[in-house]
């Protein structure tokens, strides 16, 4: 080991280029793994649970994560019924105990202009929900008042807009009240919701909030309508879940051995579709690291090759002096492994740091994980056991006499 180092702090420069394949490769496979590791954690924390929550549920014509079913199923699935009020009703009915359930338009979500005198904010976001949705959503009135079961009984033409919405369209002026025209349509400004901040950039606050039933006489029933249940609290998700499967079979006279014609989903549905996004990127990962290690064990195995020509008559001397093959062999293989180490140690460094940086200059956690750093450790050690054989036993079979010749 000490013959090792010391070979590479006399060759610094050689040491540094030989394993430079092996540092890039291993900073890659660290800052990606940690990249992929951190979107994972923030699909989780602030995606999946804002836009459906952790004590929440849905009940939706089509299933979230649709990466997995064939064609056939598909097919199945869009000759499914729409999710309607009476369905909701249905499992409001089943669930007492539930915080809210309500009715909203599903994706894709259409987008709209708020006009206002000559003001206008183009690509609001505009939802059709029913009064239980703000409280689904944890949405919070900061001016005037949310929507009511009356707006959407009586398909009301009033809507609540997000706060940079409120604070694009009239600024220093108070929003309720106010009348705008939504594709041509005049709608009043009842509610200004508190802010709820930025997802990678985006702002969850450039929305409106229009009665479903107002909603309906725009775009028609939309066929991702959803169906959303908050319970108090996320142990009581699984069996609300349950009795809201057996009303809907109920409402929609399913008889036994039917398939469901719907789908009840919750954020880990969500997750689990955005992990089977991410696990293409870990069946690639491994492929691209794959040339990068072995471009550089090729580089190393070279590198050792002249060494063991450059010290034949170094080792020629140690073996006058009584040393094995064995112990060549090993001097030349710690070399090898000390070098290889050395550059996954080095490689686990900038990875972490680019991975640190990525974390500081945007929104992801890009999280370094322990089993990331011993896999790229134990790729090092072995790039350089398995490329340092060859060497090794070249320099240990030489013969000492010829070896003491050499230049």
């Amino acid at each position: 080991m000490t013959t090792a180092l010391g070979q590479i702090v006399a060759n610094k420069l050689r040491s540094f280029f030989t394993l430079l394949g092996i540092i890039v490769s291993v900073a890659f496979l660290v800052a990606v793994i940690a990249i992929i590791q951190g979107m994972n954690a923030f699909v989780k924390e602030n995606i999946a649970d804002a836009m459906i929550g952790a004590n929440t549920f849905q009940v939706r014509r089509t299933p979230i994560n649709v990466g997995r079913i064939s064609d056939d199923e598909i097919n199945r699935i869009n000759r499914r019924p729409k999710i309607t009020p009476r369905d909701a009703e249905a499992v409001r009915s089943a669930i007492p105990d539930a915080d809210a359930v309500s009715f909203q338009s599903g994706w894709p979500t259409p987008r709209v202009d708020l006009v206002w005198r000559n003001e206008r904010v183009a690509d609001v976001i505009l939802f059709g929900v029913t009064e239980q949705f703000q409280i689904v959503q944890d949405y919070r009135a900061e001016e005037g008042r949310s929507l009511s079961d009356v707006d959407v009984a009586q398909r009301r033409a009033v809507i609540v807009i997000g706060r940079d919405i409120a604070d694009a369209l009239f600024p220093n002026l108070t929003a309720v009240g106010k009348t705008v025209r939504i594709l041509g349509e005049q709608f009043e400004v009842i509610g200004v919701n508190a802010g709820k901040g930025q997802v990678l950039g985006q702002s969850f606050d450039t929305y409106a909030l229009m009665p479903s039933t107002r909603f309906e006489m725009l775009f028609g029933r939309r066929s991702t309508t959803v169906i959303s249940v908050k319970m108090a609290e996320a142990d009581a998700v699984e069996p609300a879940m349950q009795r809201a499967e057996e009303a809907m079979r109920v409402a929609r006279g399913l008889r036994p051995g039917d398939d469901n014609d719907f789908s009840i989903e919750t954020s880990d549905a969500l997750v689990a579709f955005w992990k089977t996004v991410t696990r293409l990127l870990f069946a690639i990962i491994p492929a691209v690291v794959a040339i990068g290690v072995v471009v550089g064990g090729i580089v190393i195995m070279n590198i050792m090759l002249m060494a063991v020509t450059e010290r034949t008559h170094e080792i020629g001397i140690r073996k006058a002096v009584g040393a094995r093959a064995e112990d060549i062999e090993r001097q030349f293989l710690g070399e090898a492994v000390v070098l290889a180490t050395l550059g996954g140690v080095i490689g686990v460094s900038a990875g972490w740091l680019f991975a640190l940086a990525i974390a500081a200059a945007s929104p992801l956690p890009a999280r370094v994980t322990a089993w990331s750093v011993l896999l790229s450790l134990a790729l090092g050690a072995g790039v350089g056991i398995l490329f340092g054989v060859y060497p090794a036993r070249r320099a240990a079979r030489l013969d000492p006499i010829a070896a003491l010749r050499a230049e």
